[in-house]
């Protein structure tokens, strides 16, 4: 009986893999043959003149990717942004989540309030701090002009342009991780904390020894979100200075843009974008390997 079972459960799984294997195929095709034909224009002087040609160049791409200075410099200032913007988003999101989740009324009405930033698309937020920013009629400018903190272009001036785009990115989507964490903070067993506040602990004791150890997975989560979305970042600066001034601004994807599509350097740019594809694989399993360590040692 087991094995006309076995039997019956195999012929089911056969049948649903046939059914989904014209979907599975197209999805291989339309992923996989760009995929290969990234790496193999990486190989090439690829032209556009005169219709698509390739001129077999070898590690030539390659070479060039590791001794450009321009691109380190824009690996420099993506680490810059990404460790200011995904660790400044950590902390606030975390923070508000906290006050959030202590409310004792209206805390649904002041999550919809802080969430209204992560729903409105990059390009508009770009284009909304470039208006506010500007310094002849720009509410912001204005602002710090009156208080005497900057007089000046904020998005021309080298150091405010990275201040700039990073307080944006904070602005749009440290929501996202207050609203994680918000999530997170649902699972924190609540007879421990009253067990632990009738012992006499304080809140800060309460927050380093009960709550975040067991968030501690979900500040992950939040984590791995923001760090694989900050390596692609490209909207808001490409918006608003389009990696100036002086190249201040100009991270990796905003480089990667430069070379495909203002100076058509294709082969080129297809090695620059596998190294940041290569990157993020890094970075993904580093996570993997947090989330496995952390499950071992809860």
């Amino acid at each position: 009986m087991a094995l006309r079972n076995g039997k019956r459960s195999r012929s089911g799984q056969g049948f649903e893999l046939a059914m989904m294997s014209p979907a599975l195929i197209l999805l291989a095709v339309i992923s996989l043959i760009p995929f290969f034909s990234i790496i193999w224009m990486s190989f090439n002087d690829v032209s556009l003149m005169g219709g698509l040609s390739f001129d077999f160049s070898g590690l030539e791409n390659w070479q060039r990717l590791f001794t450009d200075p321009d691109i380190r410099s824009s690996w420099i200032t993506s680490l810059i942004y990404f460790v200011a913007t995904v660790g400044l988003e950590m902390i606030l999101g975390t923070l508000i989540a906290l006050l959030v989740h202590s409310l004792v009324r209206g805390g649904n009405l002041v999550l919809s309030l802080l969430l209204i930033p992560m729903f409105i698309a990059p390009v508009i937020v770009g284009l909304l701090g470039r208006f506010m920013l500007d310094p002849s009629h720009g509410l912001y400018a204005w602002l710090l002009q009156t208080i005497g903190l900057f007089n000046g272009n904020i998005l021309g001036n080298v150091g405010s342009a990275m201040v700039a785009v990073v307080l944006m990115d904070v602005w749009e989507w440290t929501p996202l991780v207050a609203l994680i964490v918000l999530a997170g903070l649902a699972s924190v067993p609540g007879d421990i904390i009253e067990a632990a506040e009738m012992d006499g602990a304080r809140y800060p004791q309460l927050l380093i020894h009960i709550i975040l150890p067991s968030i501690s997975g979900i500040l992950l989560v939040a984590l791995l979100i923001r760090a694989m979305d900050a390596i692609r970042f490209f909207a808001i600066i490409f918006i608003t200075t389009q990696g100036g001034p002086a190249d201040s601004t100009k991270i990796i994807p905003i480089r990667l843009y430069d070379i495909a599509f203002r100076f058509f350097d294709l082969g080129y740019a297809a090695a620059v974008g596998i190294s940041m594809l290569v990157f993020s694989i890094l970075v993904a399993i580093a996570f993997v390997r947090l989330f496995k360590r952390q499950e071992t040692t809860s």
